[in-house]
């Protein structure tokens, strides 16, 4: 654990010392939650801002966590990444440092999203959603924050994960069930979205927000947390700069 938490630490130091870009990262969630769940003429409900609160959040700690595996490129283009392979420590406590910190700032981004929607008048069953809904949050940050540095360590420049990345996220976003209901959606795009972990996560937080809890989510997201980080620590182990 020491170890693992003077990675998180390094990157944390690193990320605060950055006032724009902590300030940009807060703000942005907000303004997706503010100018989507305010501005679409939606009218299969009468509060939609209710519905696309859970997908904003889950949304944000997907982009969060997409994008921290850039804090490992970096790490390769400026040569630390070297230093600390050769390092006695394990080489899975540089893959579980990132991926707490990269969790971290998710959570902190996803507060601002949940203090906005209060504000707004968001209702929440109880104020057992909130814990529930960061534990939801942080399954699904650890799950894709493991899967982006992995490519990024896979991947040989920033160039290459960049456009990895762009593939990857307004896709999974989109055909997820963050802006509607699974019966508004063609057939095609039902069979995706019910296959999209992005829509576990969206769902099994909606259904905090009205006083339900869906195991089978949370058990789906478990599940994938532990494939993919078994294989991200074999990488880790096996890996050569």
């Amino acid at each position: 654990m020491k170890e693992i938490f003077y990675y998180f630490e390094r990157d944390l130091k690193r990320w605060m010392r950055s006032g724009k870009s902590v300030f940009s990262s807060l703000a942005m969630p907000a303004a997706w939650l503010v100018f989507v769940g305010l501005a679409l003429p939606i009218r299969f409900t009468d509060n939609y801002l209710d519905f696309i609160t859970p997908g904003i959040l889950v949304m944000t700690m997907l982009f969060a966590s997409l994008q921290g595996g850039t804090l490992l490129i970096f790490d390769k283009i400026l040569g630390f990444l070297n230093k600390f392979l050769a390092l006695p420590a394990p080489r899975e406590s540089i893959l579980f440092g990132k991926i707490l910190f990269i969790a971290f700032r998710g959570l902190l981004q996803s507060t601002v999203i949940l203090v906005m929607a209060v504000l707004l008048g968001v209702k929440m069953h109880s104020f057992m959603t909130v814990p529930l809904t960061y534990l939801v949050l942080f399954i699904f940050g650890v799950l894709f924050s493991a899967i982006a540095t992995t490519i990024a360590l896979l991947v040989d420049d920033y160039d290459s994960y960049s456009a990895m990345n762009s593939m990857a996220s307004m896709p999974l976003f989109f055909t997820s069930s963050a802006l509607m209901p699974y019966e508004m959606m063609p057939q095609w795009l039902r069979i995706i979205a019910s296959l999209n972990p992005v829509s576990y996560a969206i769902d099994t937080v909606r259904a905090l927000f009205s006083g339900n809890f869906l195991l089978d989510g949370m058990f789906g997201l478990i599940a994938m947390v532990i494939v993919v980080l078994t294989v991200s620590v074999y990488v880790f182990r096996k890996a050569t700069v």
